[in-house]
């Protein structure tokens, strides 16, 4: 786990040296938005396969 934190500093340093301290924000922003849709279209996808599961299961006709 520390690994990674290492290199979680890493990256933000050479982003701030690379884009400027002024576009972070900007970045940031458009970070925690694209990862508050993939939750919850992970979220929507699970509950759909719930769903499917949960209706396929109770409609299925015995074989004949």
């Amino acid at each position: 786990m520390p690994d990674i934190l290492i290199v979680l500093i890493v990256i933000l340093i050479v982003a701030v040296i690379w884009r400027g301290p002024k576009t972070l924000p900007k970045l940031g922003e458009a970070l925690g938005r694209g990862v508050k849709e993939a939750k919850s279209e992970a979220t929507k996808a699970q509950e759909e396969i719930q769903t499917r599961t949960t209706t396929s299961t109770d409609e299925t006709d015995p074989p004949a």
